[in-house]
């Protein structure tokens, strides 16, 4: 049996992951968000 197989669980918290993926998902759809208004201003 090798090391995996005896503590199969991580013992960092999800927590700190799934804030981390909402605020790069939040900060690229505002990026796109302004692109396309300083887009359509311009026009």
């Amino acid at each position: 049996m090798n090391e995996f197989e005896k503590d199969p669980q991580e013992k960092t918290s999800d927590i700190p992951f799934a804030v981390s993926g909402f605020i790069y998902s939040f900060l690229f759809f505002l990026f796109i968000f302004f692109l396309g208004t300083a887009i359509s201003v311009m026009n």
